[in-house]
């Protein structure tokens, strides 16, 4: 019984006596801590450059409402869109911006309300290996006329 218990003790280091160190913990958590705030980054800036988007295709949607035609119809007036002058419209809008887009379609589904489809691409501002190089990235908008 005395080995048995001889060896138990001599298993278990003292309290002074321990060995390793708590640096490569440290480091793990930097890493892990620097990856997060690199993913976080970009994937905020992958937002806010779908949100610009956004609000492009909403300008070029509403510039395309504008470019309506007056005509008389039982006595009233109507204001009438064609896919022609919605594009046109739209186009000029965004050659007029300094936004980095491209206008895939600019169109009148009803005559009365534009729907225009504007496309972009992103980059990440911080390179990491866990986000894709570039996303393309696509948004549509409807604006319709105030004029029935």
């Amino acid at each position: 019984m005395r080995a048995v218990g001889r060896r138990l003790r001599d298993s278990v280091p003292a309290a002074g006596d321990e060995d390793g160190s708590i640096l490569p913990l440290v480091l793990g958590y930097a890493m892990l801590a620097l990856v997060l705030i690199l993913v976080t980054v970009d994937a905020t800036s992958l937002y806010l450059a779908q949100k610009r988007l956004d609000s492009v295709a909403d300008a070029a949607a509403l510039a395309g409402a504008d470019g309506f035609t007056l005509t008389i119809a039982g006595g009233a007036p109507r204001a009438e869109l064609s896919s022609g002058d919605v594009y046109a419209q739209a186009s000029a809008m965004l050659a007029q911006s300094d936004a980095d887009a491209s206008l895939v379609s600019a169109s009148t589904p009803d005559g009365v309300s534009a729907r225009v489809t504007v496309a972009g691409q992103w980059h990440p501002p911080v390179f990491s290996l866990f986000v894709p190089a570039g996303v393309s990235l696509q948004a549509t908008a409807t604006s319709r006329n105030a004029l029935h």
